[in-house]
This record gives structure tokens, C-alpha cells and sequence, in this order.
């Protein structure tokens, strides 16, 4: 080691800031989520570059750029971190402090699901912070800053670790009114002469696919609307818009005021799995691992998503 022991953690706490930075694109913002001085952010930054010689960003009067040195530390700077973080968490004795922020993504409907839940294991953690995102479609966790994504479907990328918590739980719906007017389907193939409300995730949203209990039916629409967000799908159908496939977390309490029909029951919509996601590490730190702990719990305590194990699902895991 060319350094001491307190100089070289040093250098970890200015590597964190840098990352931070990085993925902010701001000192002042990196300086509001790690409780720091712009000036004191801009420093450690600063150190950084002095020690290995290199600049790492490009400064100007608005912005900030990474440069290609820069780009280059990032991945390297996240396996000192990851190590660091590890020893600390097997060296740490049972019930140490969980701390530091976690990102978390998720899709709308399990946005609203976990914001329920989310306050019962801050107030177990007075240390940790949980930054909530909602996100329809898959996010560059790296590039992003993501510690933990959830990703319904097929995650489409072997390079991520992925565990496998639950499954979705939808229903067609719409309002009273709406099939007043136009009538209700029986079958799949009925659809297609209804106004459909389109939920575009990924660009996938213009066919919808049921079950037969055995066999998968798609079915392709002509939707009426069409948006990437299903909060806004569920306050269109509310409206009486047209038909509509809703997660049960959205749609359920409307269902069972009336103010939603549940349409063609024997042909409910195919259930995806749900995955969390992180980047491709072997150890995820002691705040990480605890939110997702959590998260699964939490998935298990809906049985309309429950699965009968936790289970890996491609990736390094």
C-alpha cells in the first residue's frame, strides 16, 4: 500500500463522490444526497483526479461531462466500492447499522404497492434512505445509478443478476357504462371490436395475450388511447374510455366497488413474472441486500403475486 490506511479510506469516500457526481451530473446535487458542501464534493473530486493524474470531468459554466477517463473509472470505481462494502458487511457483527441511500425502480402499480410498506422499514433503519422510482421500462442501472429494479417479463439481459419474486396479477376491465353502451365480451376474440385503452411498455402494447387455462391467446388491437403509464390507463377506464388490462393493485378495490366489471373471467390476461434486477456483482451492500429482503417479503405477503419459492432467473446469479 503506497498510502495509510486512513488515506486510502479516504480515497474510497472520494471515489463514492465521484460516482455520485457522475450520476447526477451536478456537484450540488451529489452534495444534497451525501450530506456535503458543494465545495467539499468539488474537492474530493478534485483529489481524486490529482491522484491518478487524469481528469476525470469536463467542467463547464452549466454542465458537466464525464470524459473518457472518466467513462473508465466508473466500472472500477464500483468493484472498490462492492469490496469495500463487502468486507465491511462480513466483518460487521450481527445487527449492524444499515445505512446509505438505495434507488430503487419499479413499475407504477408496485410503486403505489411498496409506497404503503416502504415507511415500516425506514422506521426500522433510521439510517437508511430509499430513493423510489417509477419506471415502465428498463432502466441502465449502471449508467443510472439503480442499486435494485424491478423488471416484469423477460428481463432480456444475461448480464444482470436476477431473482425471480412473484408473479402479475391482472384483469380486463372496464366501467359499467362504457359496456352499457358498447356490450361485453366473451372471448378473446370479441375485443377487437372494442375501444381498448393501450398500455405501450417497451412498445409491446398493441397486442393483449389471455389464457385458457392450457394455452396462451394473443390477440391484436386497434387501441383508442394509448400511453406508457398505467395509472393513466386506470383513470381513463374509470372514465369509461373503454376496456382495459389493469394489475390487481390498481384495479381491484374499483372492482369490487362496481366500478369496474371484471370482463371475460375465463380468459384472464397471461401472468408475468416478476424479477428484481441488479448489475452484475457478486456482493450487494448490507442496504441493498436489506431493501431487497424487504422487497420480497413484501411481494409475499399479496397472494395474488405470491410464488411458491424465490427463485434465480438467468444472469450470473
Amino acid at each position: 500500500m503506497r498510502k495509510s490506511m486512513g488515506v486510502e479510506m479516504d480515497l474510497v469516500s472520494a471515489l463514492k463522490t465521484f460516482l455520485r457526481v457522475a450520476e447526477t451530473g451536478s456537484f450540488s446535487a451529489a452534495a444534497a444526497d451525501l450530506g456535503l458542501t458543494q465545495p467539499a464534493v468539488s474537492r474530493q473530486v478534485s483529489a481524486l483526479e490529482a491522484h491518478f493524474n487524469s481528469r476525470l470531468l469536463h467542467r463547464t459554466t452549466n454542465a458537466l461531462a464525464l470524459t473518457a477517463e472518466g467513462e473508465r473509472m466508473i466500472p472500477m470505481a464500483l468493484r472498490v466500492i462492492e469490496a469495500v462494502d463487502a468486507l465491511g458487511d462480513k466483518t460487521c457483527p450481527e445487527g449492524a447499522t444499515v445505512s446509505g441511500k438505495v434507488r430503487l425502480s419499479m413499475p407504477a402499480p408496485l410503486g403505489l404497492y411498496m409506497s404503503d410498506r416502504l415507511p415500516a422499514l425506514l422506521k426500522a433503519h433510521p439510517k437508511l434512505v430509499v430513493e423510489l422510482i417509477w419506471r415502465e421500462e428498463p432502466s441502465d442501472l449502471v449508467g443510472d445509478g439503480i442499486d435494485l429494479e424491478v423488471r416484469l417479463g423477460d428481463v432480456g439481459n444475461s448480464s444482470l443478476i436476477c431473482r425471480r419474486i412473484g408473479w402479475t396479477t391482472a384483469f380486463l376491465v372496464a366501467a359499467p357504462e362504457y359496456l352499457e353502451r358498447r356490450g361485453v365480451p366473451r372471448t378473446p376474440q370479441e375485443i377487437q371490436g372494442h375501444d381498448c385503452i393501450c398500455y405501450n411498455r417497451g412498445g409491446n402494447g398493441r397486442s393483449w395475450h389471455f389464457s385458457n387455462g392450457s394455452d396462451e391467446i394473443a390477440v391484436r388491437i386497434i387501441p383508442r388511447l394509448i400511453t406508457n403509464n398505467p395509472v393513466a390507463v386506470h383513470h381513463a377506464a374509470l372514465a369509461g374510455s373503454g376496456l382495459a388490462i389493469l394489475s390487481h393493485i390498481l384495479a381491484g378495490s374499483d372492482i369490487e366497488a362496481g366500478r369496474f366489471v371484471n370482463v371475460m373471467r375465463d380468459f384472464p390476461p397471461v401472468r408475468l413474472p416478476i424479477n428484481v434486477v441488479y448489475a452484475s456483482r457478486r456482493n450487494l451492500p448490507l442496504r441493498a441486500r436489506t431493501v431487497l429482503d424487504f422487497l420480497i417479503e413484501a411481494i409475499r405477503e399479496d397472494a395474488l403475486m405470491t410464488t411458491t419459492e424465490v427463485s434465480t432467473c438467468g444472469g450470473n446469479g
